[in-house]
């Protein structure tokens, strides 16, 4: 028998009762989103490796219910880019995430992709949110698994704490305006 306490998602507020739990729908939905998030990598260098550390056993995304990496747009919902992408690669990425359905989150994951990196040349787009939103930025060049895995929980916090209606609202809908997404 083992001294180490198993550390477990914490139930959201609600009421207890015997044989029965009352809580707000807003609260389960986001614990259900944020503990099941399928990523999408989008790997064009260096970072891409790093994530490859990250999904093995030693740091195991796995235990964050990210699991399931998925290589179609139309079945993840966590889209990871990682490394430099090219301005040509832009409308690409860009038709990458449009083919996510809703709700959608992105995860910018190194310098390259935050920011272009150290290729500032007119090749390399400075940033993927020029082309889409991000929801989360992980710095590093490249990032260690350990700062991934750090992103990905940010984005569950993220997830967690986001209102079901958010994706139908009017600022939603402007932020998508605003990068030309219908």
């Amino acid at each position: 028998m083992s001294d180490s306490k198993t550390t477990m998602v914490a139930p959201p507020e609600g009421v207890v009762g015997e044989g029965f739990f009352a809580t707000k729908l807003n609260d389960v939905v986001g614990l259900a989103r944020a503990n099941s998030l399928w990523p999408l990598p989008f790997a064009t260098s260096c970072c891409g490796i790093e994530f490859m550390a990250t999904m093995a056993s030693h740091y195991d995304l796995a235990r964050f219910g990210s699991e399931r990496v998925s290589f179609s747009p139309r079945q993840a919902d966590m889209l990871m880019v990682m490394g430099t992408i090219s301005k040509k690669m832009a409308p690409i990425l860009r038709q990458v995430y449009e083919q996510m359905s809703e709700p959608r989150w992105v995860i910018a994951v190194g310098a390259c992709a935050s920011s272009g990196g150290v290729f500032d040349t007119y090749s390399v787009l400075q940033g993927i949110d020029k082309v889409i939103p991000v929801d989360v930025y992980v710095p590093g060049c490249p990032p260690r698994p350990e700062q991934i895995v750090d992103g990905v929980m940010k984005l569950q916090e993220i997830v967690k704490n986001e209102s079901v209606r958010r994706r139908s609202s009017p600022e939603y809908q402007e932020l998508l305006a605003s990068y030309n997404i219908k």
